[in-house]
């Protein structure tokens, strides 16, 4: 966003200079004409430098134009870049944390919560199927999961659904 709002301020000051840079060449060259600049007097020698400075000024100029133009359309991809490099660090984060949480876990509790954060939302019953624990062992995890806070509960239908925490 602030790409965009720097790209309009260049382009905004770009065409008010260059405005007043075709009100100042128009200037001098009528002030040329005035004079009958045919001949390298004292007054056409100074116009002409000035015609030389504005020239160069075109040309900083159009370096603004492109840069803003630049900034307005084409630099988007940085915050893109930049909102998918903040996504990946909190993936990260989630993943350590989770490597950290899994460590102090049994291997049922592990497999249990890896099937969890894997289908949010998972029924108890495709939670046997998938861990291949019995009813009984795999309601004992989930309580001791839920004591632990690791996990929540809530009724589904004649079931129960498991969200990680």
């Amino acid at each position: 966003m602030q790409n965009r709002k720097l790209g309009i301020i260049f382009l905004i000051i770009s065409v008010v200079i260059l405005l007043i840079l075709l009100q100042l060449m128009n200037e001098l060259n009528k002030e040329s004409d005035a004079l009958g600049c045919v001949n390298k007097d004292k007054g056409c020698i100074k116009v002409e430098s000035s015609l030389s400075l504005t020239h160069i000024a075109f040309g900083f100029i159009g370096f603004m134009l492109a840069l803003g133009f630049y900034l307005l359309f084409f630099a988007k991809g940085e915050e893109v870049i930049l909102k998918k490099l903040e996504r990946d660090e909190r993936k990260r984060t989630k993943e350590e944390e989770f490597a950290l949480i899994s460590k102090a876990l049994d291997d049922y509790e592990k497999k249990v919560l890896e099937a969890v954060r894997s289908e949010e939302g998972i029924t108890q019953n495709t939670l046997r199927i998938k861990t291949g624990m019995s009813k009984a062992k795999l309601s004992y995890v989930l309580q001791d999961l839920e004591k632990k806070e690791l996990i929540v509960r809530e009724r589904k239908g004649k079931t129960l659904a498991v969200y990680p925490k």
